[in-house]
């Protein structure tokens, strides 16, 4: 078997198919050590050399086709650093074996058309490199050999379509700039001779398989080629009256409509989209008439499935391209005098039912729309209970993202049509709730899409049609709920009765009356015995409480929490905050008094679950109360730190006593979580706190005594990285006020976290996050004063600033460049992502401190750092930090060729010309780094314009061997989240498409 290795010999073409053979009929450690053997193969340097031998001996597909894909990764990787004569050679061979397999129709079954499908996709990447430079000829020749033979017209159609796709839906990602436009632009610039071979083989053609192709290939093109081929010809015709009522091309010859109909164009075509939709609607009638059962032959019959799906495509692509409900939205917005009640603010404006708008010619279309949605409306997220298979009500436990995703959608179009006509869907959703009550419409499956539509359009309606509309419903709902026996019955109209409540927190706000009543139904539905029910209580009660100013108890304090936060009165704050945490400080002094007699009291479970809760009581109620919290941590914190040390202590002599073994048991487990409820706490109150230097000096002190001692003393078993994440949360909150601590800090947890998650990248997640974020606090805070900060500091705090981070020893500070180079090359993208942004501050806030300090910087680690963000940006593995790692490597080319740094980047000593310039040094040396002489120009010219710099470093990677046939889709993800972005934001401006919960500083907040 070891024989096909030996590069040395003949290689035997009978050993290697009885190798690739074994493969597919072996099982177990011989499969794996054939697996080894042909993948030693296909990575040899040379194995290409031997891919003609293989595909003219071969007796098995399988082998051949391991051939063409040793063949396929030359291609992509090495194709120009061949000679010419091998390139014409390989492209030679390629032609010849495609057409002696195409020509052949009599031996084509399944394995032979896979074969001739992989030896087209290797003629095409041989295209993408070739043409139009080196093969001017290309589309002259393949069309003139389609008129020699079918089998090859055939196949060349393949050829095409591959070579379309590659151009124009594939390039972005896998061609630079340069070379995709210009395959484009020789596409477009002769497609006429491609254009009139299809439409020959349309016209003449009789050949089933040959016509399937050439229709399947012309789909392929009509998203680019010129509009004056599908408008101007015959083309729409031909596919209406030819092709469209013959089964066999049914399917795509509405693919093919329905690309064209989704096309958006200028209104000159408006006509002829007119014509084509009358036509094909026309045809499709013949096919499947009007009054046919959709539903029975979408389940009956496969070929019909397919084309209602593509009949489903067709008037979606058509009707969204040219009769978007979002436009008659839109044309209703520029219209000065709009029927719609929430934009009509009560002026007296008459009705405009017989003003030329566009919605009116749709208003039964639109209607029937309405209901439509309603009646199909999905499960949003925020409902907790659903109906399994079997008919039982039960909590949810997974969320579908599918489902979620088609609610967003589904939701977006009711608020449209909401806009479009306030009355037509009251009208209807009243109707609908009127069968619900009367009985002839009854089931769960109704009674919650209506009540999902509903809670949809919140905030489309003005506040006097909301409040109409609401006010019956919620009536009807709380009747329906007295009316139904049975638990699963009460637990339906609850959950619709919550979701409804909680999207209308405005209605609630206006309403004090109303909204005592609902709040004491979600009390009362807090108590039912559905955890559904109850947790979906608990969800809707924080919304309305959050808008109105996960355990029952502590959700209930923080939605409290909120209420109290609301009171414009400090002094009543602190009233109700004393009032609200009595029962809480109740139990922690009972706690405390036993703890202090009895030296057992940490070894009872009922004790640490009991301590556990009163502390997290205290969490949620902080989370929501804020900086005010202090009247309350203030009576517990001597407390919190004792209990902290106490357990500690216990944990440790656990340890000890019985190993690591012991961080498993549930005492220890127990106690571990009291002290990350207690870390939690103070985090929170920290972030919230006001007196940023009283906190610096009374509570900080003895906060670092204590948890940063124990963090450094346990076992690693035993640190939690809730110490990690306070240390950062605390840095980041009092800034150059804990400056002077910082060192202190680094001290207590720097070494012992980096060795433990410095041995993989693996252990100790949740540490090498915290850690990161830490590292990223105290960068930030030790250069407050530059660009991403607006307060204005002296010099004087700047210098202090500077310092914490600069007084670390020359050592630890390497250490800590070097932590954060580790960070960006992590397999972990949020960690990875996290040392890129470290990074881009660092040298950000290096570049904006004393000249001296930076130049000091940059003599010793400019270099470095430029290395290993070429190391990350060329590696494939780390193409999601592109964005990133193109932002320091602009600002470190930025730097040199503004002559920002003036201190030599380079020994004079040790180059052949002391006296250049940095910028002449940068040039060489990235050169001799990359080898790419015009790489390197272009980054020195578009280092100060981001978005070319970026385009740039884009092309440089696309032409790269390791992102050669990569999904290079990450490279481009800032682009498409901007686009989703902006999308987002226009939506924003239409009422109701925000939910409700999701609105920040409306006035529901006053």
């Amino acid at each position: 078997m070891d024989a096909i290795l030996d590069f040395s010999v003949d290689l035997d073409i009978s050993l290697l198919d009885r190798v690739v053979q074994s493969f597919f009929s072996a099982k177990g450690p011989e499969q794996e050590m054939v697996n080894r053997v042909l993948t030693q193969f296909q990575e040899h340097p040379d194995a290409w050399k031997r891919v003609d031998m293989i595909l003219e001996r071969s007796q098995l597909e399988e082998t051949k086709f391991i051939a063409l894909s040793v063949l396929d990764n030359l291609i992509k990787t090495m194709w120009m650093a061949l000679p010419d004569g091998q390139r014409q050679g390989i492209k030679n061979f390629i032609v010849a074996v495609i057409i002696k397999s195409s020509s052949d129709k009599s031996r084509m079954d399944a394995k032979r058309r896979t074969y001739l499908t992989k030896l087209n996709t290797v003629l095409v990447q041989i295209l993408k490199q070739e043409w139009p430079k080196n093969w001017p000829t290309f589309i002259p020749e393949i069309v003139a050999s389609s008129k020699t033979n079918l089998g090859l017209c055939e196949n060349n159609m393949a050829i095409l379509k591959l070579l379309s796709e590659e151009i124009f839906d594939f390039s972005t990602e896998q061609l630079t700039q340069a070379k995709a436009k210009n395959l484009k632009n020789s596409m477009r610039g002769e497609f006429s001779e491609i254009f009139q071979l299809c439409q020959e083989v349309l016209d003449k053609a009789t050949r089933p398989s040959l016509i399937l192709a050439t229709l399947e290939t012309l789909l392929r093109f009509l998203n680019w080629i010129p509009l004056g081929y599908i408008f101007e010809t015959n083309l729409i015709e031909l596919l209406i009256t030819r092709f469209f009522e013959v089964p066999k091309f049914r399917n795509v010859t509405l693919e093919c409509l329905t690309e064209i109909g989704a096309l958006q164009v200028g209104t000159e075509y408006d006509q002829k989209f007119v014509v084509l939709f009358n036509a094909t609607i026309t045809a499709i009638n013949k096919i499947m008439p009007m009054q046919s059962d959709i539903p029975s032959l979408y389940e009956s019959d496969g070929d019909a499935e397919t084309f209602i799906q593509n009949l489903a495509m067709f008037l979606t692509g058509f009707l969204g391209a040219h009769v978007k409900v979002s436009d008659l939205y839109e044309e209703l917005q520029l219209n000065p005098n709009m029927d719609t009640p929430l934009l009509n603010l009560g002026m007296g404006t008459p009705a405009m039912s017989n003003y030329p708008l566009r919605k009116n010619t749709y208003s039964e279309v639109l209607s029937n729309l309405r209901v439509v949605m309603i009646e199909c409306m999905v499960k949003p997220e925020e409902v907790l209970i659903v109906e399994n298979d079997e008919g039982e009500i039960v909590r949810e436990t997974l969320k579908e993202s599918d489902t979620i995703v088609l609610y967003k959608s589904m939701r977006e179009v009711l608020i449209y049509l909401t806009h479009l006509d306030v009355d037509d869907t009251e009208t209807i959703m009243t109707d609908k709730l009127a069968r619900q009550m009367d009985g002839s419409e009854w089931s769960w499956e109704n009674l919650s899409k209506l009540a999902w539509a509903i809670g949809s359009i919140s905030g489309a309606m003005s506040e006097e049609t909301e409040k109409r509309f609401l006010v019956q419903f919620i009536k009807y709902l709380l009747g329906l709920v007295e009316m139904k026996r049975g638990k699963d019955n009460k637990a339906v109209v609850a959950s619709n009765i919550m979701y409804i409540v909680g999207h209308y927190p405005r209605f609630l706000r206006a309403h004090w009356k109303f909204l005592k009543t609902v709040v004491n139904k979600l009390f009362e539905f807090m108590h039912e015995l559905h955890d559904g029910v109850q947790d979906m209580a608990c969800d809707t009660f924080i919304k309305i409480a959050l808008k109105c100013k996960r355990q029952l108890v502590h959700v209930f304090y923080e939605a409290v929490g909120h209420m109290i936060s609301a009171q414009p009165s400090i002094p009543t704050q602190e009233r109700l905050i004393i009032k609200l945490m009595e029962l809480p400080n109740q139990a922690w002094a009972d706690s405390m008094r036993e703890a202090a007699v009895n030296s057992n009291f940490f070894k009872m479970p009922d004790n640490v679950k009991i301590l556990g809760n009163t502390i997290k009581t205290n969490v949620a109620a902080c989370s929501s109360i804020g900086s005010l919290f202090v009247v309350q941590i203030s009576k517990i914190y001597w407390d919190l730190l004792e209990v902290y040390k106490v357990v500690s202590g216990m944990i440790s002599d656990s340890v000890v006593q019985q190993g690591l073994i012991a961080t498993s048991t549930p005492r220890v487990r127990g106690m571990r979580t009291i002290k990350k409820e207690i870390l939690k706490l103070i985090e929170i109150f920290v972030s919230k706190a006001d007196d940023l230097n009283q906190i610096n000096q009374t509570m900080i002190p003895p906060l670092l005594e204590v948890v940063l001692g124990d963090y450094a003393r346990n076992v690693k078993e035993a640190r939690d990285a809730e110490v990690l994440n306070l240390m950062a949360g605390v840095v980041s909150r009092l800034g150059d006020v804990i400056t002077e601590r910082v060192p202190a800090v680094l001290d207590a947890v720097f070494e012992c976290t980096l060795n433990m998650i410095n041995q993989d990248f693996e252990n100790f997640p949740e540490h090498r996050l915290g850690f990161f974020r830490l590292i990223h606090a105290i960068n930030s805070c030790c250069f407050p004063g530059t660009v991403p900060y607006t307060i204005a500091l002296s010099s004087v705090q700047t210098e202090r600033c500077l310092l914490a981070l600069l007084n670390i020893p020359v050592e630890q500070f390497k250490l800590f460049l070097d932590f954060i180079v580790w960070g960006f090359k992590h397999t972990m993208s949020d960690i990875s992502d996290l040392g890129l942004t470290i990074c881009l501050e660092l040298t950000t806030n290096f570049s904006k401190s004393d000249p001296a300090i930076m130049n000091a910087f940059c003599q010793t680690y400019y270099l470095s750092i430029l290395q290993d963000i070429f190391f990350v940006l060329t590696n494939s593995f780390h193409k999601s930090g592109f964005k990133l790692q193109s932002l320091i490597l602009a600002q470190l080319f930025q730097l040199v060729e503004s002559g920002q740094i003036t201190a030599p980047l380079f020994n004079p000593t040790q180059v052949g010309k002391p006296n250049m310039s940095n910028q002449e040094f940068l040039r060489e040396h990235v050169m001799a780094m990359n080898q790419l002489i015009s790489i390197v120009g272009g980054m020195f010219e578009h280092c100060k314009d981001l978005h070319s710099f970026k385009a740039h470093l884009r092309d440089f990677l696309i032409t790269l061997k390791e992102f050669a046939g990569e999904d290079n889709s990450e490279l481009f993800l800032e682009e498409r989240e901007a686009e989703v972005r902006v999308k987002k934001e226009q939506l924003d401006q239409i009422p109701g498409m925000v939910k409700p919960h999701e609105r920040a500083n409306d006035r529901m907040m006053d």
